[in-house]
């Protein structure tokens, strides 16, 4: 039968440093200290899963530094142990959270380009379907329409691009193949809906 034994801190310290009996010290630590690490990290988001991760990590970490001779028995064995828990677990705490932010940021990033390729293509289809009605009005308003509301030109650049004597004949034939444009765009509800988001937008 096993004898179940706890260590003075001067005994873990010492058997470390000389490397003898390591396996009885590392199980002595993990009876001695676990549950107190444990309850640490459950109490702050992590799980037994975690918990028991980061006391491995705990311990190699302790037992590097003891053989290192960077462990001078300032404190407790129990109280260095809680130090490096604490701030392992905060670097993994971080690490989720950062992991975490870089997702949710991917995320919405691929969301905006989704919805901004619905949106381009969309209007896209539109323009698409309204130049195929405009193509039907002949190609003198097929020019005007499309010099003043796809090409964004004014007037008298307009009037330059056409054989129209001055600015306000252009006006007065735009008005003309747009009331043409309605009377056909009448019997499509959704067409002349994405004429006026275009005209308008």
């Amino acid at each position: 039968m096993e004898v179940i034994k706890n260590f003075p801190d001067s005994e873990i310290v010492g058997n470390i440093r000389s490397g003898e009996r390591m396996d009885e010290i590392i199980k002595a630590l993990y009876r001695m200290h676990f549950d107190s690490l444990c309850w640490h990290i459950m109490n702050n988001s992590g799980s037994r899963e975690d918990a028991e991760d980061i006391f491995q990590e705990v311990v190699v970490s302790f037992i590097d530094l003891v053989q290192k001779d960077k462990f001078r028995g300032e404190s407790s064995v129990k109280t260095f142990l809680f130090s490096l828990n604490r701030n392992l677990w905060l670097n993994e705490l971080k690490r989720k959270g950062r992991a975490l932010a870089r997702e949710e940021k991917f995320e919405k990033g691929q969301e905006r380009t989704e919805a901004d390729f619905g949106h381009q293509l969309a209007d896209r289809e539109g323009k698409l379907a309204v130049l195929n009605v405009v193509e039907r009005l002949g190609e003198t308003c097929k020019k005007i329409l499309l010099l003043f509301y796809y090409e964004n030109l004014p007037m008298k650049d307009i009037v330059s691009a056409t054989d129209f004597e001055n600015e306000q004949v252009v006006r007065n034939k735009k008005y003309k193949c747009l009331k043409q444009l309605e009377q056909m765009l009448d019997a499509n509800p959704i067409l002349k809906q994405t004429l006026k988001n275009l005209l308008h937008g």
